[in-house]
């Protein structure tokens, strides 16, 4: 006879289905890792506009303003999502490249020693950068499309996760 799978269930609803913030006392402290990452796309003439400004604009350093947005947001994510626990990261650290003229990939990789994982501080840091990067771009275009905000890996709880690469 075939064993059936249960499915899985919602973590931040309570048996009355309303809405609950998961207890984590008593979970294990261990080591948490998640990493996340943004795309960004810019139209031909702003990528290039901004290359030939050394990532600068008016409102100056650009993908300097980002890093330091998303590391913010990373670190504020529970002001945020209302079910997110406060959390001291150990690390964060956001990443910025340009594989191709136009696209731009924010990677941001968060750990804390906790009872609770860092995968929406690590989307949270890397959407809030993308969003940095969008507002810090704008006078360039209006077609700069965020185009993903997506979990990369995670470690350190019940279940690891890595994301196969593209």
């Amino acid at each position: 006879m075939a064993t059936r799978k249960a499915k899985p269930a919602l973590t931040h609803v309570d048996a009355a289905r309303r809405p609950t913030m998961v207890d984590v006392g008593a979970k294990d402290i261990t080591l948490r890792e998640a990493s996340a990452e943004a795309v960004v796309t810019l139209p031909r003439a702003a990528a290039l506009a901004l290359r030939r400004g050394k990532e600068r604009t008016k409102k100056g350093p650009v993908f300097d303003t980002a890093i330091v947005a998303g590391v913010m947001a990373a670190k504020r994510t529970h002001e945020l999502i209302p079910f997110c626990h406060p959390l001291a990261l150990e690390r964060c650290r956001i990443t910025i490249e340009q594989p191709r003229a136009g696209r731009i990939v924010i990677r941001c990789d968060v750990a804390v020693h906790g009872r609770t994982g860092v995968e929406m501080e690590a989307l949270t840091g890397a959407a809030g950068a993308a969003l940095t990067l969008y507002d810090m771009t704008k006078a360039l275009s209006h077609d700069i499309v965020i185009e993903s905000v997506r979990l990369i890996a995670k470690s350190g709880g019940k279940r690891d996760f890595r994301r196969a690469r593209r």
